[in-house]
């Protein structure tokens, strides 16, 4: 007589695949969380703009030093405030990159998604 089921014998383990596959969104709904909580700081002209932004991308601060700023030379300054805010979106993909990355490894122990 046939088995009925899931082919190749998976049909034992879709529970598990599934109970495996909740903990992954659980965990990765936390660590969004823990992004949007979680802050990082860039800094450049030796302290003359700082950047803080969160582990979502979103500029929470600026803060610009009063010898940063000059009248005659303003384009100093926006290239400098332009360095800061890409440096800390490229520590915030760091940090995302960081946090996501021991749940999504998670998916390798999945068994047929790859």
């Amino acid at each position: 007589m046939a088995k009925r089921g899931f082919p190749m014998g998976m049909g034992g383990n879709i529970g598990n695949l599934m109970k495996q596959a909740q903990k992954i969104q659980q965990d990765m709904a936390k660590a969004q969380e823990e992004l949007a909580e979680k802050t990082v700081e860039a800094t450049v002209g030796g302290g003359a703009v700082t950047v803080v932004a969160t582990g979502h991308k979103e500029i929470r601060e600026i803060r610009i030093s009063k010898d940063a700023v000059d009248p005659d030379d303003v384009e100093t300054l926006e290239d400098l405030v332009l360095a800061a805010v890409n440096e800390a979106l490229r520590q915030a993909d760091e940090l995302a990159k960081n946090v996501m990355g021991g749940i999504t490894g998670a998916f390798g122990n999945l068994p047929g998604l790859f």
